[in-house]
């Protein structure tokens, strides 16, 4: 009985008093998607993919395209940028409206990355009616001239085909609402420019263009300027600075000898089996010779380079990014579309000659929490872009000493010992084999063309790396070894070593006239040498600690001197001299100029577009020629101008390569039309009077002439703009219609003379 009592009285009681703690822990977490107001469908399709709390870019860019503004976003490669316009785009479009046409399109560079656009698309898109297709280069035309029939909604596609397909259907785009231009920087520097250039045009105006870039290139910025209203700029790489959890590792080393020394990091200091390594090389050129060379030393490794055949590239990137092969060798054109989250290390082989590229590329390590590291090969001739590379993150160069610990952005040499074991190795391995010496030839020839592109680093850091001695900075602490350190120092000990005697002093000219003069001029020389080596911090040390015990002098006691002033002996050219008078000069900026620059608000999209442009320099023959025939000088505008070539200029490029008219069209999509028996309804006033005619069951007076199916008749619209060729036609036309005219006013004329006279 008593446990039936019991038990009535938990029945009448509140389950709330039982579990509050339940209660609490059911509370409303904030500031994931759920924030950001979006439809049930796609929150539901979201949160069913597994995201639960946006990525940076996600955060900043999702509510500024909802509010329907014009973007350019900026973030690092791989940050989730494709859910950043996917997301807007389906909540803008909402659902299926039949016949109305696509609504929807975005551009990619490569047929893989409009692959998985497409797939992602479908995943979000799941609990939506919404349609998309996919329009490839390298595909059958006619099945796309299917899907274009079906109406989708959403189109993806490269744009050499997708041109393709607007000239040959004679495709209207005035339903487009929504474009995107994934990967922009890659479309342009492909050669995309004019068929992108060529679909703006024929978009109508009222639309909404988000790009998405990883890199901000000029070209990129005068496309946006001439094609896009009021863009927004969003960028995460604001602070410009690296991950905390990154740690740094400069090598200074001779040019021959990085090979050996990137070598020894794979071998001995990188686990190539569980860690996944980036290796930035300047050319493909490179990237083949150090396959060859890491192939022969038994690591494994894969590569891609800008002109890599496309199969091959998705090939070696599925192997790096499964983890069968850890090391991968690229360039910085052909790594920027690449997303590789759990990165390990990245190795410059080539130090970038810019610092905004250092970020991009150590940018890919320490992601997520994680940590990394970054190895970075100096030669002599990119020491001064390691200075530019400091003075733009704001720190200061720490040269290894002994006993140095191995930090974060520490400068030390390699040993010697080390180069030596590793160059004969690879000096073997040349006498073997007879490719990879040709191959090494190459790639010194490919580093000639590199140099002369390369940018060139500022002034005031060529001058400043010149007055150090990168010579004696001391090993860094990576490969720090009892055993190898005593034998370093005497081999430096022995470089640096300079004897006090001259030749006129050792042998038998040791007791001749040449040894006495010899021992004079040294004595006279001893002095200058002296004040040059001393340093000038110990001296004005050492006259601290004397001005301490010594009392003042007073007046009465410098009577007894003369007051002439000795004059300092140093030459005329060495004297500075200042124009600047205290009491009358005025600077051409206030005083506080640079204080309210910084903290001025200036966000107009050509201010931040300047502080944002990358360009990258190329990794063939190609691509470093067209960086150099960028611009010409244009005689009317008084000013470089982009440079287009006039054969060109009436034609546009294929996804095979081939140059075509802008007015091409060809027979296939009407053969298509034949076979098929179908026609293309598209959304505009002449297809909707026609249609409004047909329900009626009667013609109009102007079709009833017409013999055959209506279908047949329709033609496109009227051109508006005309080429030169009419214009001059239609003024002579004008003109000789004048001259008739005249002719008769004069006849008239006449005749009602003669008349008057009659």
């Amino acid at each position: 009985m008593n446990f039936r009592r019991i038990s009535l009285r938990i029945t009448k009681m509140d389950i709330s008093q039982i579990m509050p703690q339940d209660k609490e822990k059911k509370k409303k977490k904030s500031g994931g998607f759920q924030s950001m107001n979006l439809s049930y469908p796609v929150l539901r399709a979201v949160l069913k993919k597994g995201y639960k709390v946006p990525t940076p870019i996600q955060r900043k860019a999702i509510p500024v395209v909802m509010e329907g503004k014009n973007v350019i976003a900026m973030a690092r490669t791989g940050s989730g940028k494709t859910a950043a316009f996917l997301i807007p785009m389906l909540e803008r479009l909402k659902g299926r409206i039949a016949k109305s046409g696509a609504r929807a399109l975005i551009f990619s560079p490569t047929r893989e990355l409009a692959m998985q656009t497409l797939k992602f698309t479908r995943e979000l898109a799941i609990n939506t009616d919404l349609k998309a297709t996919l329009v490839l280069g390298g595909e059958k035309i006619e099945d796309q001239f299917a899907a274009i029939h079906e109406s989708p909604d959403i189109i993806i596609a490269t744009p050499g085909r997708f041109l393709h397909l607007v000239l040959e259907m004679d495709l209207k785009l005035t339903s487009m609402e929504y474009v995107v231009f994934d990967e922009a920087d890659r479309l342009f520097e492909m050669g995309f420019q004019e068929q992108l250039q060529e679909v703006l045009n024929r978009l109508p105006s009222e639309r909404q263009t988000v790009l998405f870039s990883a890199t901000l290139p000029k070209i990129l910025v005068n496309f946006v300027k001439l094609g896009v209203e009021d863009p927004v700029l969003i960028r995460l790489d604001v602070d410009l600075q690296i991950s905390d959890k990154l740690k740094s590792s400069y090598l200074l080393c001779r040019s021959d000898d990085k090979t050996a020394v990137l070598l020894y990091l794979l071998k001995n200091v990188i686990d190539v089996e569980k860690e996944l390594t980036v290796v930035f090389l300047a050319t493909k050129h490179h990237v083949e010779y150090m396959k060859d060379v890491l192939e022969t030393a038994s690591i494994p490794c894969t590569y891609i380079y800008s002109s890599l055949d496309q199969m091959a590239r998705n090939i070696n990137i599925a192997k790096f990014r499964a983890k069968k092969v850890g090391i991968m060798l690229v360039t910085d054109i052909a790594a920027r579309g690449i997303d590789i989250p759990l990165l390990d290390n990245v190795i410059n082989y080539n130090f970038p000659a810019k610092p905004k590229l250092f970020v991009h590329r150590v940018g890919r390590v320490a992601r997520a929490g994680r940590s990394g590291r970054a190895f970075s090969l100096i030669a002599p001739d990119e020491a001064p872009y390691l200075l530019d590379l400091h003075l733009f993150l704001g720190k200061s160069i720490k040269f290894a000493t002994s006993g140095m610990k191995d930090e974060d952005g520490v400068c030390g040499s390699v040993p010697q010992t080390i180069i030596d074991d590793e160059a004969d190795a690879i000096h073997n391995w040349h006498e073997r084999c007879i490719d990879l010496k040709n191959m090494l030839r190459v790639s010194r020839n490919a580093y000639q063309q590199y140099f002369r592109s390369r940018p060139v680093a500022s002034s005031e850091s060529i001058r400043r790396i010149k007055k150090l001695d990168l010579s004696s900075v001391e090993n860094h602490p990576i490969f720090k070894d009892d055993a190898a350190a005593e034998k370093n120092k005497m081999l430096a000990d022995i470089k640096s070593y300079r004897p006090n005697t001259t030749i006129f002093e050792l042998g038998p000219l040791a007791k001749t006239k040449s040894n006495a003069v010899m021992r004079e001029i040294r004595k006279v020389h001893s002095k200058i040498i002296n004040q040059k080596i001393k340093p000038d911090q110990p001296k004005s040390e050492s006259t601290e600690e004397t001005s301490n015990t010594l009392l003042p002098a007073d007046e009465n006691d410098l009577k007894c001197f003369s007051h002439e002033v000795v004059k300092n002996n140093q030459p005329w050219y060495l004297k500075k001299s200042n124009f600047r008078d205290t009491e009358h000069y005025v600077s051409y900026v206030s005083t506080e100029h640079y204080k309210e620059k910084g903290l001025g608000l200036d966000s107009t999209f050509e201010r931040q577009a300047a502080d944002a442009v990358l360009d990258f320099t190329g990794d063939d023959d190609n691509n470093m020629k067209k960086m150099k025939n960028v611009k010409q000088w244009d005689r009317k505008k008084k000013k470089f101008v982009q440079n287009n070539d006039n054969e060109k200029s009436k034609k546009m490029k294929t996804e095979s390569g081939v140059w075509i008219p802008k007015t091409y069209k060809s027979e296939a999509y009407k053969k298509w039309q034949e076979k098929n028996k179908t026609r293309y309804q598209q959304n505009d006033d002449d297809d909707e009077e026609e249609s409004r005619f047909k329900k009626r069951g009667r013609l109009p007076n102007h079709l009833k002439a017409h013999k055959g199916p209506i279908e047949n008749s329709h033609r496109p619209p009227r051109r508006e703009l005309k080429n030169k060729e009419e214009i001059l036609k239609a003024r002579n036309v004008k003109e000789k219609q004048m001259g008739r005219q005249k002719k008769k006013n004069q006849l008239k004329a006449n005749r009602g003379r003669n008349h008057k006279r009659r």
